[in-house]
């Protein structure tokens, strides 16, 4: 490719994408638009300004539960007793009383759904104790996803000073709620009750009856946030995460997310260009217990591109010529190259299978007679 048609290329791709954003034209403080296996941005709108996120706070204390109930830690048949802080909660609540108990599946039902505050606290606390313990377990947690410009003050998102967090960083933190597959229990729920019936929650997304694939996440409204909102919709192998901070009403807070969803499936693709354990070589190795070992992807690895060029993507493996024992599956043994027309657009590591022992005396011994039994027949 000629470096005056690659220039052409991306001007061409560059200015695609302002015109696109101009007739965007949202209204919404933030907004951002991420494709969900890679964390690729595909559309941003003052993303790494902190804001208050309301209730939308509440994606890290369902990751945080989800995490907790996947790890064993809890369980949703658990019975949990509501404390006095709980109870005490304002805003949006199902309100509990001091000394109900409600299981754990019944409190995630609340918090997705109804977004309670109450049952948010009663949740936090019984994982750790204390809310204060739960909110430094968030803020941790936020760290560890890239969450830098994250400080969260409660487990509710009731307005607190100092309470802030970025689109960017939530879309993060989204990112990596939807790797559970148990949290779309409670996230695709649209309608149920809780205490036999007797009080009824209907889910606050109403993209879930509004927009195809759309299966979560999560509203917020103050009056100092506005109207908020993480949202996550998948179709075919593409999964989306789109977030708005400070829409002036909720339908423009429904609208504009809609609008993102709209621009991402209509421009782009996500690509898979390897399997977990998919085995993309093999290699000799010298003086092991094995003679060759061979290379994997550790994980599903995947691209995005500009929709319908997914058929231009190619794929190269440079592997080491030779490995000596002792391998440790640890240490990469090569790449696999993702190009597209010509261009480098990711590299994999490749692993060893398996370790492979450095031969004892007796494998070596067997070597040389199985060496010379070949060469004699």
């Amino acid at each position: 490719m000629s470096k005056k048609f690659l220039a052409l290329l991306i001007s061409t791709f560059l200015l695609f994408n302002t015109a696109y954003a101009d007739v965007m034209n949202l209204k919404a403080k933030s907004a951002i638009l991420m494709e969900a296996e890679t964390g690729e941005i595909l559309y941003e709108k003052d993303i790494h300004k902190p804001l208050p996120p309301a209730s939308v706070t509440k994606v890290m204390t369902l990751l945080l539960a989800i995490e907790a109930i996947d790890s064993g830690k809890i369980k949703v048949t658990d019975k949990v007793v509501t404390s006095k802080h709980a109870f005490d909660m304002g805003g949006t609540q199902i309100y509990l009383e001091v000394g109900e108990e409600m299981t754990v599946d019944d409190l995630m039902k609340a918090i997705a759904m109804n977004s309670a505050n109450d049952a948010s606290v009663a949740l936090a606390e019984y994982i750790a104790g204390t809310e204060e313990n739960f909110v430094e377990l968030m803020n941790k947690r936020a760290k560890e996803l890239g969450a830098k410009n994250t400080t969260f003050k409660n487990a509710t998102g009731l307005p607190e000073e100092g309470h802030l967090t970025t689109v960017y960083d939530i879309a993060m933190i989204s990112r990596e709620l939807v790797k559970h597959p148990s949290i779309f229990k409670y996230l695709t729920n649209k309608i149920d009750s809780l205490r036999n019936g007797k009080f009824s929650l209907i889910n606050t997304n109403k993209l879930l009856w509004r927009y195809k694939g759309v299966d979560g996440i999560k509203t917020g409204s103050t009056s100092e946030a506005l109207y908020c909102m993480a949202a996550t919709a998948k179709r075919g192998d593409t999964r989306l995460i789109a977030v708005v901070f400070g829409a002036p009403d909720s339908e423009t807070r429904f609208n504009e997310t809609a609008k993102l969803l709209d621009y991402g499936f209509a421009n782009f693709e996500t690509v898979k260009v390897a399997s977990r354990g998919e085995v993309l070589g093999k290699i000799k190795v010298l003086k092991g217990n094995k003679e060759m070992v061979e290379g994997i992807s550790l994980k599903d690895e995947y691209v995005v591109v500009k929709k319908g060029e997914g058929k231009n993507i190619k794929k190269e493996v440079e592997l080491k010529n030779f490995l000596t024992a002792p391998v440790s599956k640890n240490n990469p043994l090569g790449v696999l190259k993702i190009l597209q027309e010509g261009k480098l657009i990711k590299t994999v590591d490749i692993y060893p299978a398996t370790d492979v022992k450095k031969a004892n005396f007796f494998e070596n011994f067997n070597k040389v007679i199985n060496y010379w039994i070949k060469k004699g027949s």
